[in-house]
């Protein structure tokens, strides 16, 4: 490694780059690949360099997934100025995420971090991309106080569809239509998919 390099690395650097190594750890070969030893060796630093930063394993994919969260909510707020349908503009961005972020995507929503409440950047991440769906909730005319268990289905529908998407057992090639034709609001028309939905792979 370049003298820069483990400059600009002890600067303060590493981080990030242990995340982003990480990162594309998650998504070449599934979870169950990342360690700190292999991450340190991807970014080319000294496997004790990442103890810094990491106190073990789980808390270097906390902080992937937190980075994840923070980038769905991302495409949740951008969905979620659509004027035609906020809501399902928002599933639509979900389902979309899921298919291009699988590895992060699966991290995230993974048993390796069920207790989400040990990693308060985890945690604060993923509640506010929740937020974007009760907004998304709140605009199809549902009160506020209603909103946090309302958001729950519309959340639980677009989640669903993402892993059977995921898993093969819905066609990717029909993934738009099938979440337009199923979160378009009662009322308004899901017809401007001009594809109709395929069948349930068997």
């Amino acid at each position: 490694m370049s003298t820069s390099k483990k400059q600009r690395y002890h600067h303060g650097d590493l981080r990030p780059a242990l995340i982003a190594a990480a990162r594309t750890l998650v998504e070449e070969s599934g979870v169950g690949a990342v360690s700190l030893r292999q991450t340190a060796r991807r970014v080319g630093v000294s496997a004790p360099a990442t103890y810094r930063h990491f106190a073990n394993k789980d808390s270097l994919l906390a902080a992937v997934a937190a980075e994840g969260f923070r980038d769905l909510g991302a495409a949740l707020a951008a969905a979620s100025r659509n004027e035609r349908d906020p809501l399902s503009a928002m599933g639509m961005a979900y389902v979309r995420f899921a298919l291009s972020r699988r590895g992060v995507f699966r991290l995230m929503f993974g048993p390796e971090l069920a207790q989400r409440a040990t990693y308060p950047e985890l945690k604060s991440a993923a509640d506010q991309a929740f937020q974007w769906l009760q907004g998304g909730v709140q605009t199809r005319g549902r009160a506020a106080q209603d909103s946090h268990l309302a958001a729950i289905a519309p959340w639980a529908l677009v989640h669903g569809l993402a892993q059977l998407f995921l898993d093969g057992l819905l066609p990717e090639t029909e993934a738009e239509a099938i979440t337009e034709a199923i979160t378009t609001a009662p009322g308004r028309s899901a017809g401007d998919a001009k594809r109709r939905p395929g069948r349930v792979a068997k």
